[in-house]
């Protein structure tokens, strides 16, 4: 299974195929997901690169963060899990 890596700072202008090539260097890329907002479709200005392995990922992390990619240093870590919401109600 493959780690999960968080990139931030992107620039708005990013793709997921420019994201994906720029990961590629390091490692197979699995998935490529570049977070948009729900109403304008626009980039959020983050994402997250899926690598093969742990070794893949750690030498992306390695080499990707603060790298700077069209003008912005990236942020560049291991993604968390999402905490779990309760929809509960009082």
């Amino acid at each position: 299974m493959g780690k999960k890596i968080y990139v931030g700072n992107l620039s708005y202008n990013t793709h997921e195929a420019d994201l994906g090539e720029l990961f590629h260097a390091y490692g197979e890329v699995q998935s490529v997901k570049i977070i948009t907002d729900r109403d304008s479709g626009n980039s959020k200005g983050f994402g997250f690169v899926e690598m093969s392995s742990d070794s893949e990922a750690s030498a992306a992390i390695a080499g990707m963060n603060g790298r700077d990619v069209d003008g912005r240093q990236l942020k560049v870590n291991e993604a968390m899990d999402k905490p779990r919401r309760d929809n509960f109600r009082y």
